[in-house]
């Protein structure tokens, strides 16, 4: 049923889009104002993120479980990941080069003449702990969880997602399955209930993170690696319209317009410097879109480990600027294999805030060539270049779902146009499963 007309001005004051921007800005403002203050708004934003996260295991789990069982089609579920695996190890390859590139174009690091000797690399030693857990072996290793409960006790995602085919394959497998498969469903309609109460507390988060942000960090501490922040920021700009725009013309549909269509995602993500804070709203989103329930359910879980298109950039950038701040000569080759073990490293990376600096600790230690106490050259502005990996990451992943939907024949092509151009808001369209229990208005 079409819904009656609202003003323009009603309509965008009521919509989260405004109230995210609200929270946002008067952040930035109590971070200027008053840092001590704002330095102790931190919890909102954690808390926030924390009730997002709590509910991710269950979302992923009942929504791959009901999309597999109502498929019951092993070779279509293999055909789907191995397609999504192969897209998203040619993009973020893409994504390292264009990194590399303009690192060694603009040279953000070169005349700062550090040495690496006198800095004090003690902040960065938990980091470099961290990152000795993201081996490849060890990586694959934690993809199996110790017990059933306990993927979802630590809310790792890709436990999460493999607990979810496996069970979708048992219940295909057992043939008259409808009324557990119905179960499913209605459990993530309940899910997805939860999080559209949790979504309106998204201004309080945005405003306690980006007030902490501000605050804790200054924005004074942007001035001496200016070039630097332009250089992530310019490039993953860069890549979003020149490589993810060419790859949604060729498959019929505007990078723009969808960035439009996600901007209530992004303004959160912004806020948050967390991409992992959108997940469930992502997915069904990208469903409402006209991506089918099984695809999405697979394509946005994995992409959230394997498609980190802006975290690859800000790691070649950020190993490159760190040579060059610390006058350490990398030659062809030894550039070539930085960009192999990011390459390698970077699909270990969470989609959290500081995923991709303890990423790139591991990296640096791993190889040796670059110092790496020259991090801690990178902590005053990690947190805000983190921002815009995490939005570079969202919109790669809604592109990659896009993709491999058309791929699979599984798009709705004439509702996609419909959505994208304004032709139709959400509620007006029929919306299979979960959609509909998740109100965007």
């Amino acid at each position: 049923m079409m819904k009656p007309p609202k003003t323009a001005a009603k309509k965008f004051y009521r919509t989260l889009y405004f109230r995210v921007i609200v929270g946002i800005l008067l952040g930035v403002v109590l971070g200027v104002v008053s840092p001590a203050a704002a330095g102790k708004m931190e919890p909102l934003g954690l808390g926030f993120i924390k009730l997002i996260r709590m509910m991710i295991g269950p979302i992923v789990f009942f929504t791959v479980v009901g999309g597999i069982a109502s498929i019951g089609d092993m070779r279509k579920l293999g055909r789907v990941g191995v397609k999504a695996l192969l897209y998203f190890e040619v993009v973020t390859s893409i994504a390292l080069l264009i990194g590399l590139l303009v690192v060694n174009v603009i040279q953000p690091g070169a005349g700062m003449n550090v040495d690496a000797t006198k800095l004090d690399a003690t902040a960065i030693q938990a980091y470099a702990v961290q990152g000795k857990h993201l081996s490849s072996v060890d990586f694959v290793m934690n993809i199996i969880p110790r017990t059933f409960m306990g993927a979802f006790a630590d809310g790792d995602i890709l436990q999460v997602l493999l607990l979810a085919i496996l069970v979708g394959l048992a219940l295909a497998s057992l043939g008259q399955a409808n009324t557990l498969i119905a179960a499913c469903d209605k459990i993530a309609h309940l899910m997805f209930g939860v999080i559209a109460l949790i979504m309106q507390a998204a201004p309080i988060g945005a405003f306690g993170a980006m007030a902490y942000t501000v605050g804790h960090y200054g924005l004074k501490t942007l001035i001496p690696l200016a070039k630097l922040m332009a250089c992530v920021y310019i490039t993953s700009i860069l890549f979003v319209f020149a490589v993810l725009g060419s790859i949604a013309f060729l498959h019929g549909f505007s990078v723009w317009k969808f960035i439009k269509y996600i901007k209530e995602e992004l303004l959160i993500v912004l806020g948050t410097s967390s991409s992992e804070s959108v997940l469930p709203r992502m997915m069904v989103k990208m469903e409402a879109l006209g991506c089918s329930k099984s695809v999405v359910g697979l394509v946005i879980p994995s992409g959230y480990s394997f498609n980190l298109d802006g975290t690859s950039i800000y790691l070649t950038i950020a190993a490159i600027f760190v040579a060059q701040a610390t006058n350490t000569h990398l030659t062809g080759a030894q550039e070539a294999f930085l960009l192999l073990i990011l390459m390698l490293s970077s699909k270990g990376a969470a989609a959290v805030t500081g995923g991709g600096f303890i990423t790139l600790a591991a990296t640096l230690q791993a190889i040796g060539t670059v110092p790496m106490a020259g991090l801690t050259l990178l902590l005053g502005v990690d947190r805000f270049m983190s921002e815009m990996r995490a939005l570079t990451n969202l919109v790669g992943n809604g592109v990659a779902t896009i993709v491999v939907a058309k791929w699979e024949r599984e798009l709705d092509e004439r509702r996609m146009t419909q959505v994208l151009n304004g032709e139709a808001e959400i509620d007006d369209l029929p919306l299979p499963g979960t959609v509909a229990a998740v109100g965007f208005k």
